[in-house]
């Protein structure tokens, strides 16, 4: 008689279908038991016939089990269901020609009907399954020849009220659920767009997009920021010897300490395939250090278990922010510059450019170490 289903998002097909199969269930078990009263209390009073009882216990008692039975036994749940609502609304007329048309019970028992339908799939399905209800409606009039008797007493009134106040509030209850559940994946998927998955870091653009926020925040209120950007040393080398499996060990080993070393409210993303960015908030270029040179002992004892000879290293370049950057990529170089002049006197070490340093010789350094 009455049913309800909702679309679930970020799920596997199957799941997804077999979790709105559940929920109609639940739902039309409890909307069938809420308008038994509602129509007996008309059957009562018309002294209706020991069929149209029994019609009534089957409906009740026997449909929501055999159209859960048949969804979940169908090769498309979905699509299942969907014919079902069709049948739910089909009874619906019925119900209503048997009910003589008595006016509260025919009325909220079709508004009861169209609510769950337009939950489940909006205008389209709506017309559908109206169609179908006015056809059986007509098809039980012509068949049982009832009379049309719109007078409804008060026996038929408070009958109703269960449904009429209970149905809503459980729909609106599967909608509010649904609605978070869709919210709650809704910011699973942002969070996952913004990660790089292989180091749980900030992905390079949304990465980009917090340090310009970061270098905005500094134009506005001077204080203090500073980049660092990390590269690992001869991962290239070591990746063709030890293999990609290990090398993505390495990354993600490099990534954990980055992790480990600085706070949550720094910036650390994933720049390149070896290479990472963190802006360190509230952190002159000399706390930096402190941090980078953590940063970089730690990656040298790491010990990667698929190859205990390994050994892994770190280049870092520190630049501070300074009003003289105007976008991210001026401070991305500088920071980069810094990080050449580590790797040119060894590498496994940290460099810092100081605020000195000219945008000329900036150029120049870039130029011979790149």
């Amino acid at each position: 008689m009455l049913s309800e289903g909702t679309v679930l998002l970020n799920v596997e097909p199957a799941s997804r279908d077999q979790r709105f199969v559940a929920r109609m269930y639940r739902l039309r078990l409890f909307g069938l038991a809420l308008g038994s009263f509602c129509v007996g209390s008309v059957l009562y009073q018309n002294q209706a016939h020991a069929a149209v009882w029994m019609l009534l216990g089957a409906d009740v008692l026997i449909w929501p089990h055999l159209a859960y039975a048949l969804a979940r036994a169908s090769a498309n749940p979905h699509k299942t269901e969907l014919r079902n609502l069709e049948i739910d609304s089909a009874f619906g007329g019925m119900w209503i020609a048997l009910m003589q048309f008595n006016l509260l019970p025919s009325v909220v028992l079709a508004v009861m009907l169209s609510i769950d339908k337009v939950h489940v799939g909006g205008p389209r399905l709506l017309l559908r399954t109206l169609t179908w209800q006015l056809l059986a409606c007509g098809l039980t009039l012509l068949a049982c020849g009832v009379q049309f008797a719109p007078v409804t007493s008060m026996l038929n009134i408070v009958a109703t009220f269960p449904l009429l106040i209970a149905y809503p509030l459980a729909i609106s209850g599967a909608a509010h659920a649904l609605l978070r559940r869709s919210y709650d994946d809704i910011r699973r998927l942002a969070r996952l767009n913004r990660i790089d998955g292989p180091t749980g870091l900030l992905n390079r653009g949304h990465w980009q997009h917090d340090v310009a926020h970061e270098l905005r925040r500094f134009e506005r209120a001077h204080q203090p920021a500073t980049l660092m950007m990390i590269d690992i040393d001869e991962f290239k080398r070591s990746n063709d010897s030890y293999g990609h499996t290990v090398g993505d060990e390495v990354i993600r080993a490099v990534a954990g300490t980055i992790r480990d070393c600085t706070r949550d409210i720094d910036i650390a993303g994933r720049y390149g395939g070896d290479e990472f960015g963190v802006v360190l908030v509230n952190t002159t270029s000399n706390c930096a250090r402190l941090v980078a040179e953590r940063i970089r002992a730690r990656v040298a004892a790491l010990r990667i278990a698929a190859s205990p000879l390994l050994r892994c290293s770190v280049s870092i370049g520190i630049a501070e922010a300074e009003l003289s950057m105007h976008d991210v990529r001026a401070w991305i170089k500088h920071a980069d510059v810094a990080l050449y002049r580590a790797k040119a006197r060894g590498r496994n070490r940290v460099a810092a450019m100081s605020p000195t340093d000219s945008i000329l010789d900036l150029h120049r350094e870039h130029a011979q170490c790149a």
